[in-house]
């Protein structure tokens, strides 16, 4: 009797301190901040892009999230990014190079709200099949229309793209259609052609 109670007493710190332990994501993130509202005269592309924080664990995520990186709070023409570790929010990223992006409009910021935090937890909790192929998200806030897009790896790879695309779709609860566009042709013309839709 005496040894059941000693090892009750035993197992409630190991139930503690198992509680306090943080949870561990499958990989590290990287929170990105880029404000295009005072661009220097002359400035290249990326030189406002500032990495804000990295992160790896549930709660740190939450803690950034119900801090700072709410479209709501976003300060207008701002672009925040959530990219996985050592993926820098550029076409010239060797990762971002061959790729492209799924995109996703919004004229209100509550709906635009939702996406943002849905396609964060959907990447952070590896929610897609081809997550290797996924690169991160951009919010785009403009005064206007903001603009949610999907960063992916390989362009060319339509299966996987396609896959990617149904699933974001879904995540987001979007019914209307939306478009993929490669990198390359981006860099060639300001407004490309999407080259799959879903």
């Amino acid at each position: 009797m005496a040894s059941e109670a000693a090892a009750e007493v035993n197992a409630v710190p190991a139930v503690a301190v198992a509680e306090k332990q943080p949870h561990k994501l499958e990989r590290k993130w990287t929170f990105w901040f880029d404000n295009q509202s005072k661009p220097k005269q002359g400035a290249a592309w990326g030189t406002t892009l500032r990495k804000v924080y990295t992160f790896d664990t549930v709660e740190e995520f939450w803690c950034l999230y119900d801090q700072i990186f709410k479209p709501s709070k976003f300060p207008g023409n701002a672009d925040f990014h959530l990219f996985k570790d050592g993926v820098e929010p550029k076409w010239e990223d060797p990762e971002c190079a061959n790729g492209g992006k799924w995109t996703v409009a919004s004229n209100r910021k509550p709906i635009l709200e939702t996406m943002w935090l849905e396609t964060l937890m959907a990447l952070v909790g590896e929610q897609f099949d081809e997550s290797d192929e996924i690169c991160g998200v951009v919010a785009s806030v403009r005064q206007r229309q903001d603009k949610l897009a999907l960063w992916t790896k390989t362009a060319t790879n339509e299966a996987a793209q396609m896959g990617i695309g149904r699933k974001w779709k879904e995540i987001i609860d979007v019914n209307d259609k939306i478009t993929y566009s490669f990198h390359d042709d981006s860099r060639r013309e300001r407004s490309a052609k999407g080259r799959y839709n879903v």
